[in-house]
């Protein structure tokens, strides 16, 4: 694995040559050895059309290529960081919430409106969250950024999950989301919209959660 969690709010990427490390602009803090740091125009793996999806939706986090040998030390805002290490599946997350990602991985571009049809629209709409969302696949870690740590909680077909969608990092898996209202109408009155709706996951996976409604 090419990260280690330093603590809470800080990783160590190890750089080898012949293999490198996609991150954040702005995210490097430290390194030691010989490494170089290259702004990447392409969105990293996905290529071109992974990066026009991205800015079509307002969605074009700066990426850099780190590559060489040595090891880099990465944070960003005193985000915690959560490591999650793929293994051959997909993993679906907000492009500013990606800290670094191993060059291994397959990255893409993922229209939620596919996801849920036109709830998917009203999604992106109601919560602040992007119509397109990035996708990750392969084997690889992955680090992404929370408010307040991170809580992995599993998704089975008998037990959907549902979650504040202020809260969702990311999720996993063979899953579905759709966005439903509240309860009740008493859930709506005087709360903002992250809490008159919820974002249910159904299927077989599971869902990062971060502890706090706030966006990054």
């Amino acid at each position: 694995m090419a990260f280690r969690e330093v603590n809470s709010k800080m990783i160590e990427a190890t750089v080898v040559p012949g293999r490198h490390v996609y991150s954040q602009r702005g995210a490097m803090l430290a390194y030691k050895g010989r490494v170089s740091f290259t702004p990447n125009i392409q969105g990293g793996q996905g290529g071109v059309m992974s990066m026009i999806g991205r800015r079509a939706a307002g969605e074009a986090t700066p990426l850099m290529t780190v590559e060489g040998d040595g090891t880099v030390l990465f944070g960003h805002g005193g985000h915690h960081i959560q490591v999650i290490n793929l293994t051959g599946d997909t993993l679906y997350v907000e492009a500013d919430r990606l800290l670094a990602f191993e060059g291994s991985l397959q990255q893409g571009t993922m229209f939620m409106g596919s996801q849920g049809g036109v709830m998917g629209l009203v999604r992106g709409q109601v919560t602040g969250q992007g119509l397109f969302t990035t996708t990750l696949t392969g084997h690889g870690a992955v680090a992404v950024m929370a408010h307040g740590g991170v809580f992995e909680v599993p998704i089975t077909p008998q037990r959907p999950v549902h979650v504040d969608p202020q809260a969702y990092v990311a999720h996993h898996g063979d899953v579905r989301n759709r966005l439903s209202a509240a309860l009740g109408w008493r859930d709506m009155v005087g709360r903002g919209s992250g809490e008159a709706f919820q974002l249910e996951l159904s299927g077989s996976g599971a869902v990062y959660v971060q502890a706090s409604e706030e966006k990054l």
